[in-house]
């Protein structure tokens, strides 16, 4: 009985692997520029999840369909996709810092990342949320989705002091006047941004690896570091 059990397992083990396998084997061949990692089970039957660019994500078993958001198990209201996320490498490990503008204030003991593109007014109103915040480390990327903002985000990096004359181009409109011969990140961050798959500014992300594409005020930015221990 008890070899009749174990033989069991090892084939129901061997079918979920081949599963997984076949999926693998099937995104690959469908979609080879699609660079999914860590595809694996999920509590739910003929769902898998991935790793997409940081992101967990999930498949069907037929490989035809790719989706995205929390998926929340109702008899104890665990958040699976966060459980899933905290396994995964942190999207902030993946960052570039030295490719960002570092703008301290206090202690600096909060850190966050900002994706922020100088002719956005969403990013411009998003500024004004920051100069709010206390005891932060911004890591700014300045990522130009707009055409026009190209030039302007390689003169404010090539300025002598970067930090001050960004402020001051996003919270004045002073612009800058450097020229713009110098090494800079900025084809680094639109590629880096472009494959993290980052289509609107401002996008932020948190040092545990959470992201936001969109506004976020001052008090929803202090209630998130305080809900996650950040």
């Amino acid at each position: 009985m008890l070899r009749l059990f174990l033989c069991v397992i090892a084939l129901l083990c061997q079918a979920v692997y081949a599963d997984v396998q076949n999926l693998t084997q099937q995104i690959h061949l469908k979609y080879p520029q699609l660079h999914l990692t860590q595809i694996a089970n999920t509590p739910i039957q003929h769902l898998y999840s991935a790793q997409l660019d940081g992101q967990v994500v999930y498949l069907d078993e037929s490989a035809e369909y790719l989706f995205t958001g929390a998926i929340l198990r109702l008899k104890d209201q665990k958040n699976i996709t966060q459980a899933l996320s905290q396994k995964s490498s942190s999207l902030w490990s993946m960052l570039p810092l030295q490719d960002a503008i570092q703008i301290v204030k206090g202690t600096g003991q909060h850190q966050i990342a900002v994706f922020s593109d100088p002719n956005c007014p969403y990013c411009q109103q998003f500024e004004r949320e920051l100069s709010r915040l206390n005891n932060v480390t911004v890591y700014l990327f300045m990522y130009p989705l707009r055409t026009q903002s190209v030039k302007l985000t390689k003169q404010v990096w090539c300025s002598p002091n970067a930090s001050y004359t960004w402020q001051k181009l996003m919270q004045q409109g002073i612009y800058p006047t450097a020229t713009t011969h110098c090494e800079q990140p900025i084809e680094r961050n639109l590629a880096l941004g472009h494959r993290l798959g980052f289509d609107g500014t401002p996008t932020i992300i948190f040092a545990n690896g959470e992201k936001n594409i969109g506004l976020l005020s001052a008090t929803q930015i202090q209630d998130f570091w305080q809900q996650h221990g950040l």
